[in-house]
């Protein structure tokens, strides 16, 4: 690891951030009012500069910049038309003046928040879509490979939120219309939010898609940081959620459902290990 380091200073960059990040988080059950909103918001930016570090780090400016355009612009344009309309999401609205500022009802950091949890999902995928090698980048080698690699970040998109909405609106920052018509333990969060998060995080799978295939490949291919990142959010937020914050229902529901990507990924961790031993 030193020596890795010592190759280019600038990795210990996402390495410091991601410590950072976990950190402020572990805060975040022990706080309440004013002071949980702004770790609230300390985490998102904790979680994008995490998230951007890596990207430019091992893809290039360009890549991070695109990355960041496409999933936290989609994001907003999603949330704007979800607050108006309740389509894709179904019908909810945010709360006034708890998350800084706001653009037609939605808080900024909003969409911030998908870049940095979606980051992590989108290298696990490419991992997973892979299903061999190092480098998730080569998940873009065929086209069932990338239909593979979308199919599995919309999943994992849809199992982050199964921690992230039900601490949300338990913390009162948003709260639906709808408020018995969810998965058993979380009536409040309606099932057609599950669906709008599938079909969000779809489009912007194509969208990625075609970043990778225009820009040039991962010129670093560590993923550790993302990896541990991802780790992290299933883990510690089963943990959270079941042990701190009274969220039972949802710590089963997002371990399963962020499991789905966590647990192939232990698996492939294991493989690789012992290949390597032998």
């Amino acid at each position: 690891m030193s020596a890795w380091l010592r190759a280019d200073p600038r990795r210990a960059a996402p390495a410091v951030a991601a410590v950072a990040l976990i950190l402020v988080q572990i805060t975040y059950p022990l706080s309440s009012g004013v002071g949980r909103d702004r770790i609230t918001v300390a985490v998102v930016v904790l979680t994008v500069a995490t998230a951007l570090l890596h990207a430019a780090t091992t893809r290039g400016i360009r890549w991070a910049a695109g990355f960041f355009v496409i999933v936290s612009g989609l994001g907003l344009i999603a949330e704007m038309i979800g607050t108006a309309t309740g389509f894709p999401f179904g019908s909810y609205a945010y709360a006034v003046d708890r998350l800084g500022p706001a653009l037609a009802g939605v808080p900024l950091v909003v969409p911030l928040a998908w870049t940095g949890g979606l980051y992590p999902i989108w290298v696990v995928a490419g991992l997973l879509a892979a299903r061999r090698g190092p480098d998730p980048d080569a998940a873009h080698a065929s086209a069932s490979a990338r239909l593979r690699r979308a199919g599995i970040f919309a999943v994992g998109a849809v199992g982050w939120d199964l921690f992230l909405d039900p601490q949300m609106v338990a913390d009162g920052q948003w709260t639906w219309s709808v408020t018995d018509a969810g998965l058993p333990g979380l009536p409040q969060i309606p099932y057609t939010n599950y669906l709008g998060w599938a079909l969000i995080a779809g489009l912007m799978a194509v969208l990625l898609t075609e970043l990778d295939r225009r820009l040039p490949p991962a010129r670093d291919p560590s993923v550790a940081v993302p990896v541990a990142v991802f780790g992290w959010t299933w883990l510690g937020s089963t943990l959270a959620h079941a042990a701190f914050l009274g969220l039972p229902a949802s710590a089963v529901w997002g371990f399963a459902g962020l499991g789905l990507l966590g647990v192939p990924l232990l698996l492939r961790a294991t493989r690789t290990t012992a290949t390597r031993r032998t």
